[in-house]
């Protein structure tokens, strides 16, 4: 594919993504139109050769067992993550103020708040109904979280402090203590029978292409859909009669840790691993040395260098767009890239015939870690850390060069075909 496609494609993927609970199902219906077979975890899985994928909440495996597969055969694992800095909407979530109805939200993640503000924001997420059945839904533009006016707030081009709660509660509607609109009548109105939700905000503009050239998306939740993505890809184009297992594994709750059942902290993808090599009739030791013979490649947006804040970065390695993904390396472990691993990337970026720039933090800026130290420490494979550079991380739009969208498919690809 092109980078016009490929950026076209992962245009689509985002605006159907607004949660990660989207993003699982979304790859998860990409994936059964290519001919996986969902598998459900409460059953017996299958142990011949073919393509599966599974779900759990907002987190989704793939993987390609091929014909002739033993109890050591290895893995190649592009591991993602599927949720973005946003706001998780509150139990008893209706705030009256004055005449405005609003709705009370708690920041989840990382968020750069600032750029959340004046944005037209949906409410998404997936409801339980009575029965246990699960749903997704998603409201379009309904929410706001409003600035200040400058001639009220003077300074506020001088430096603001956002307080997480009082300024960041977005307005919905026109209500009060006198009545008016209710959110939480209007909200189940369209969430049906539900006896209870997860929901988050999400921003609602489109990805769109900027740049004198076109050569840039700006799109929100790219960190790290523009991974998830990726991989989905890969996995979808890995060859089915290789000599390795090639694994697609997207997990929920990195930006808040990853310690939970669907986070790369969790069992997820060592349950989904350890049923494959079961199903292979491996013992504990074979299945150690598939593990040993095996590579996870963790693959999470980093920083291009800033234009305007170029001390920012470290002196002599400067990512620039266009110049292809990132590989991430940190003397501190915070990225698990090594020499062995360096070597692997750089051949599959060879094969797939794109560049790869070094990343390090510059020492003053300890900077953010990834789910590769996580699932490294909790399975033991040897993991290497990239991504594609992006301007902006965590802003509600963030900003990639498409040729780097591009090469990072590439990339990926080359390596989960081995």
């Amino acid at each position: 594919m092109t980078s016009d496609a490929i950026a076209s494609a992962f245009a689509q993927y985002v605006t159907e993504s607004p949660t990660a609970f989207h993003a699982a199902a979304v790859a998860r219906d990409q994936l059964v139109a290519a001919g996986f077979t969902e598998l459900s975890e409460f059953d017996a899985w299958p142990t011949e050769a073919g393509a599966y994928v599974v779900v759990r909440d907002g987190a989704v495996i793939a993987w390609r067992l091929p014909q002739g597969a033993t109890a050591t055969t290895p893995f190649r694992i592009l591991g993602a993550h599927t949720d973005s800095p946003t706001f998780r909407v509150k139990p008893n979530p209706v705030v009256r103020t004055l005449g405005w109805e609003q709705l009370n939200v708690e920041v989840y993640g990382g968020a750069l708040l600032s750029t959340w503000f004046d944005r037209d924001l949906q409410i998404a997420g997936r409801v339980v109904d009575a029965d246990g059945s699960v749903r997704l839904v998603s409201t379009g533009p309904v929410a706001r979280i409003p600035n200040l006016a400058i001639h009220l707030d003077r300074g506020v081009n001088d430096g603001k402090e956002i307080d997480r709660q009082r300024h960041t509660i977005p307005v919905v509607g026109v209500g009060g203590d006198d009545g008016g609109s209710d959110v939480l009548a209007w909200l189940r109105a369209r969430v049906g029978d539900a006896v209870s939700w997860d929901l988050f905000l999400a921003d609602t503009q489109a990805p769109a292409r900027i740049g004198i050239e076109r050569e840039f998306l700006a799109s929100g939740r790219m960190d790290n859909l523009t991974s998830v993505h990726a991989g989905l890809r890969g996995i979808v184009d890995a060859p089915a009669d290789g000599d390795h297992v090639p694994v697609f594994a997207a997990f929920d709750h990195e930006e808040v840790g990853s310690a939970t059942p669907s986070g790369a902290g969790g069992p997820f993808l060592e349950d989904v691993l350890g049923r494959v090599q079961e199903g292979l009739g491996a013992t504990r030791s074979e299945a150690a040395r598939a593990f040993r013979a095996s590579w996870l490649l963790s693959s999470d947006a980093g920083h291009l260098v800033h234009p305007n804040q170029p001390e920012k970065h470290d002196p002599t390695n400067r990512p620039r767009p266009g110049g292809g993904p990132l590989l991430k390396i940190s003397a501190n472990q915070r990225y698990m890239t090594e020499a062995k691993g360096e070597a692997v990337f750089a051949a599959a970026c060879a094969t797939a015939g794109v560049p790869f720039q070094p990343f390090v933090n510059v020492n003053t800026i300890p900077g953010g870690s990834t789910i590769g130290p996580i699932a490294a420490t909790r399975l033991g494979i040897p993991t290497i850390d990239i991504g594609v550079g992006l301007l902006s991380m965590h802003s509600v739009r963030e900003l990639v060069h498409v040729d780097d969208l591009a090469a990072l498919h590439g990339a990926v690809a080359a390596f989960l075909a081995g």
